[in-house]
């Protein structure tokens, strides 16, 4: 019924020395509303997954639909658009550029997708407030901690009020305590009207999802779906 992205028989293969075959015909149906967790051992395609629904990458063969529209992957610059407004991304490793302040890092994000610079900063600063850093808006990657630079990369993965949030193992390099805030704080950002998939290798966060997916042998195994 809310079915926003559509899988179906997605594969992804890598040229190298011999071909490797990362993801076989893969078929399952996201709907918003929920958090999806992701889980595998290192190398089982977590990250590729997320890399093709993001549109970064492209399938080997089979489709991706999002709200029942076929993705064309030649077609870069409305998948690009598309990417911008309409999906948010987290990553391990925070991706923050260096040179800019934490409000400069999310409201690029709102250019990105072709806002006015002066409502982009508005709407940044109400989304640092949201994650809680009003009092860092002002300050570089380099003075922030672990725990901050990713709640500034919550902030600019909400400020086009996406549709779909891709976390790759959004936790990974936090202690615990910062682990169990951001992953709270992601959690929260849960709508009717969105939806969350997050890779991770911890089975308690996973466990917390309304679905845990398992990639076993480049196939997509659902386990604790929740209604």
């Amino acid at each position: 019924m809310n079915n926003f992205i559509e899988l179906s028989n997605l594969t992804k293969t890598f040229i190298a020395n011999k071909n490797i075959k990362v993801l076989k015909r893969i078929n399952f149906k996201f709907k918003l509303g929920k958090i999806y967790s992701l889980m595998g051992p290192s190398g089982s395609g977590k990250s590729t997954l997320l890399n093709l629904i993001s549109l970064i990458d492209k399938p080997s063969s089979g489709l991706i639909k999002f709200k029942k529209k076929q993705i064309n992957f030649n077609n870069n610059k409305e998948n690009d658009l598309f990417r911008a407004n309409n999906i948010g991304i987290i990553y391990q490793q925070d991706n923050l550029l260096s040179d800019f302040t934490a409000l400069e890092n999310v409201y690029l994000s709102s250019l990105a997708a072709g806002n006015n610079k002066d409502d982009a900063k508005i709407k940044a600063e109400n989304f640092l407030k949201i994650v809680g850093l009003s009092h860092r808006v002002d300050h570089y990657p380099n003075e922030l901690s672990g725990g901050e630079k990713q709640r500034v990369s919550i902030a600019r993965a909400l400020i086009n009020e996406p549709k779909i949030i891709l976390a790759d193992e959004p936790t990974g390099s936090l202690d615990k305590k910062t682990s169990i805030e951001i992953f709270s704080l992601l959690k929260k950002q849960v709508n009717p009207k969105r939806l969350i998939i997050f890779a991770t290798h911890n089975r308690f966060f996973a466990n917390k999802s309304d679905c845990l997916l398992e990639i076993v042998d480049g196939n997509i195994k659902s386990t604790n779906v929740r209604v």
